[in-house]
């Protein structure tokens, strides 16, 4: 699954804020903001919506590996 870090990183690539995030998702704002904290542990369902609203919008995740976790934007070309 994707982790706190890799949301924030998604967001600052697409500019967008946490309720604009949250509203794509049709996730609370709360559990958005908890979760990017890491302050609880998100409910599965919970990071498929935030990970669904994301790729829709153009984001890549890069899974764990030699380099590290990360994102990035996809080509809109390609």
């Amino acid at each position: 699954m994707i982790t706190a870090r890799q949301i924030r990183a998604a967001r600052a690539l697409l500019g967008w804020s946490q309720q604009q995030l949250a509203d794509k998702a049709i996730v609370s704002l709360n559990a958005l903001t908890r979760l990017e904290r890491q302050e609880t542990d998100a409910r599965v369902s919970t990071l498929s919506a935030i990970q669904k609203a994301l790729i829709n919008a153009g984001i890549e995740f890069i899974p764990a590996g030699e380099k590290g976790e990360g994102v990035r934007l996809v080509d809109p070309q390609a």
